[in-house]
């Protein structure tokens, strides 16, 4: 993005309330709302479909500005981060364009094993199995839209486990018949154990505890961070120091493994996705999004119809910020996206910038630890530090908004204990209020109980699996 056409936006979208400790915050839902209404009269159009798993696919249209030569550099900061948000909204392996050859030039170079996407890339070839393409398609040719969504979660009957397995903690519940009667935090420390042994052990100790406290177990469910298709693990940051090898040979099956163990249905899916289904259980509403604000970001989706799309919301590693300053996530290289907005790396981000100093021993979780005692104490630059994710909070909800069709805005995760849940929710809804009043009569933001914060995806996880009736 050249300095004119920065400049014009940093014009057009720059916030009415602004990050203290991140003043050069850029909304990215506000950049595209604006573009949007620019092109609405344009006779230029583009087409994107993006293909998943079982031929599943997800399409888009939008007008874009003609390709002048002032426009060109705007509307390819348009599409790339439009094109940057659906890929890690819906998942694929697959891009098909339809629209200008020089945008589609532009678009395979990006997203190419040598480009500047390639993290993305490769990420989906590991997620999907398959080489990645971007490929162009003529006018009406564009495949249609393909969905099959999940039926998982919900059910309330017989004894059941679940787990949420977290970054610097996991948790376990049991649950019958719908009723929590044990739930526990376990400290671990996951990402550093070149072992998968250590991952399995721990899960294992911690679900036999649940279980002592139920007559049989006839159902687990379970929740991480990561990318789950079919039960495999194909991509999570709790098995980042596994090796590649080994991760083939004991991380990728290890759910299966532990369903052939146990002897009774097991499903573990993305812990945004149990978030979401939480606050379905917990309010009886449908047209929920989640959001898991722990050791990264977490999404997940439920529609109006009450069922899990079956879309990837990796949502750690969609834009949110058009800042080109913007802070870089040290795992996908880019800048601006969700993981350095809503998790302990945010927080994190926020206290350097406040001016906190920690020893370079003091890990993230233990970090936000001391913030988070910092803001029971009254510390007015802590309290900050919350307000501030709240209004990256408000603004992104109005991002989603754009991509998603939600009514209820539930957070969860470890970021969200203590004051600072309350703290991020009360901001948050002021910039709905001060910038989208049409959003803040539609969109409630939901923030549990303390304990539901803490444990509730694992209670919620539990219902994933429908048991099966015998004869």
């Amino acid at each position: 993005m050249n300095g004119q056409v920065f400049q014009l936006i940093e014009k057009e979208i720059s916030p009415v309330l602004k990050p203290v400790y991140d003043p050069g915050f850029l909304p990215l839902g506000k950049f595209i709302s604006w573009y949007q209404k620019q092109a609405a009269g344009s006779r230029e159009e583009i087409g994107l479909a993006i293909e998943r798993e079982n031929q599943l696919i997800s399409s888009w249209k939008s007008k874009i500005l003609p390709l002048s030569p002032g426009n060109g550099p705007l509307t390819m900061a348009y599409v790339e981060r439009l094109t940057k948000f659906l890929l890690w909204q819906k998942g694929g392996w697959k891009i098909y364009f339809q629209g200008p050859e020089e945008i589609f030039r532009q678009l395979r170079q990006l997203y190419s094993s040598q480009g500047e996407r390639r993290f993305d890339v490769n990420l989906m070839v590991t997620v999907y199995e398959r080489p990645f393409e971007v490929v162009r398609v003529a006018p009406g040719q564009l495949p249609r839209e393909s969905d099959n969504p999940l039926t998982l979660g919900g059910h309330l009957d017989g004894c059941r486990l679940g787990f949420d397995l977290g970054a610097s903690d996991f948790k376990v519940a049991a649950v019958m018949d719908g009723r929590p009667v044990f739930s526990q935090e376990i400290p671990w420390n996951p990402q550093a154990q070149a072992d998968p042994d250590y991952h399995r052990r721990h899960l294992q100790q911690g679900l036999k505890l649940a279980a002592s406290h139920l007559p049989r177990v006839e159902a687990i469910g379970g929740s991480a961070a990561g990318i789950y298709i079919n039960n495999q693990v194909r991509i999570a940051s709790l098995f980042r120091s596994v090796p590649r090898e080994q991760f083939e040979d004991k991380v990728k099956n290890l759910f299966l493994e532990m369903k052939a163990d146990w002897g009774v249905p097991l499903e573990v899916i993305n812990d945004g996705e149990v978030t979401a289904l939480a606050g379905h259980l917990s309010l009886k509403r449908t047209a929920v999004l989640g959001i898991a604000m722990g050791s990264s970001q977490a999404g997940g989706y439920l529609n109006r119809q009450g069922h899990l799309p079956g879309w990837l919301d990796e949502l750690a590693f969609a834009p949110v910020d058009l800042n080109p300053r913007a802070a870089v996530d040290e795992w996908s290289g880019d800048r601006g996206v969700g993981a350095m907005y809503f998790s302990q790396q945010a927080v994190n981000k926020l206290a350097l910038a406040a001016g906190y100093d920690f020893s370079t021993e003091t890990n993230l979780p233990e970090r936000l630890k001391q913030v988070q005692a910092l803001v029971e104490k009254g510390d007015e630059r802590a309290i900050r530090i919350f307000r501030d994710v709240g209004i990256y909070l408000g603004y992104a909800a109005q991002l989603y908004s754009i991509f998603y069709d939600f009514e209820t805005l539930m957070i969860l995760g470890r970021v969200t204990s203590g004051p600072g849940g309350e703290l991020i929710k009360q901001e948050a809804e002021r910039v709905l209020a001060a910038e989208f009043p049409d959003l803040k009569e539609k969109i409630e933001i939901y923030l549990t109980d303390e304990q539901s914060r803490r444990v509730g995806q694992a209670v919620a996880a539990a219902t994933l699996p429908q048991i099966k009736k015998k004869e």
